[in-house]
């Protein structure tokens, strides 16, 4: 089998960090309960001129120049970042490629919400073993969703950890690099229809009414009934496609180096940790961002590349409402 590498990642985060605190404040939750129960002692939020295709750029940009390739190289440029972008119905990979100066590429979408990486390097390394005319795919993402939601709206509360930023990485079946050497996804289509922003599609057009009653913002239809369905089903599907992907790769949680998972709160993190037999400095946590749609992992990662050693196994791991569950094993 042909193996499609990562030849490096990058990110980038607004320049403004919202404290505990003032998410706290905002809220009406206890700084305390943000830090110990959220796991977020802070996170990044975009500025009025942070856009999604001008975050994703950015991140874009570094990786390339980490990657050694110049933007001409680049065949494809696949955005997997939040679905909110510039525009409500509008594509964004013709905008970053046009930022990022890929004038040979042609634009790929995908929309996995925040399971996007793991999906997007399955579907992205699937895709390269089985086109003869790409090589290179310059994967990128970006998430400014902390602007979609409403602090005072506590069936969303949950999601108040969500920060924003961009991502990227550069993917190539020739260069040297780190393989994916395996994926696992898990897909329950029960809970498609339990979080989203529930104004401004063909259900419900933007009208007075949907903006005065607050439907342009990020909710949950009914969170009790959510919470019943999910909470049997949410853990042990988050274990089994780690489970999945690392039988997949011929190796166990003792020969992880790293493992990348999305943000979530505190008491499903350590959970996770027991059950995969992970110390937590085997793990990135991101209690400084918060959670920021697909592009989680890809932001751990390139948090955590310099500490990496050649042979290095890492599981990247993430999952999005929907509901999916999604790896991947690297090999660095």
């Amino acid at each position: 089998m042909t193996a499609v590498n990562i030849v490096d990642v990058a990110s980038w985060l607004p320049e403004y960090w919202m404290t505990a605190a003032e998410i706290g404040e905002r809220s009406g939750i206890d700084e305390q309960i943000i830090v110990e129960r959220f796991g977020l002692e802070g996170k990044h939020i975009a500025g009025p001129e942070d856009h999604n295709s001008d975050m994703s750029a950015r991140a874009a940009l570094l990786a390339l120049e980490r990657a050694g390739v110049h933007p001409e190289e680049v065949d494809v440029v696949a955005y997997f970042g939040s679905m909110w972008r510039d525009y409500e119905v509008w594509s964004v990979s013709p905008k970053i490629m046009q930022l990022v100066g890929a004038t040979n590429a042609w634009a790929l979408e995908m929309a996995n919400v925040s399971c996007g990486a793991p999906v997007a390097l399955k579907v992205a390394s699937d895709f390269l073993r089985g086109a003869a005319d790409v090589d290179t795919v310059l994967l990128v993402g970006a998430s400014r969703e902390s602007h979609l939601l409403d602090y005072s709206n506590q069936r969303s509360r949950f999601m108040f950890n969500f920060g924003d930023g961009g991502a990227a990485a550069v993917l190539s079946k020739s260069r040297p690099g780190h393989e994916i050497v395996s994926s696992a996804i898990i897909t329950d289509g029960r809970f498609a229809d339990d979080v989203a922003v529930y104004a401004g599609g063909s259900k419900h057009p933007a009208t007075h009414e949907t903006v005065e009653t607050g439907m342009h913002y990020l909710d949950v239809g009914d969170p009790v009934s959510m919470k019943e369905r999910l909470d049997p089903v949410s853990g042990p599907n988050f274990i089994k496609v780690a489970r999945q992907a690392l039988e997949r790769a011929n190796i166990t949680s003792d020969d992880l180096a790293l493992m990348v998972p999305l943000h979530f709160k505190r008491s499903f993190f350590n959970w996770v940790l027991e059950e995969l037999n992970l110390p937590e400095e085997k793990t990135v946590y991101l209690k400084t961002t918060g959670h920021m749609s697909g592009i989680d992992p890809i932001v751990g990662l390139a948090e955590r590349r310099d500490d990496l050693r050649r042979g290095d196994y890492v599981l990247l791991i993430s999952a999005g409402t929907g509901y999916t569950w999604a790896a991947n094993v690297v090999r660095w």
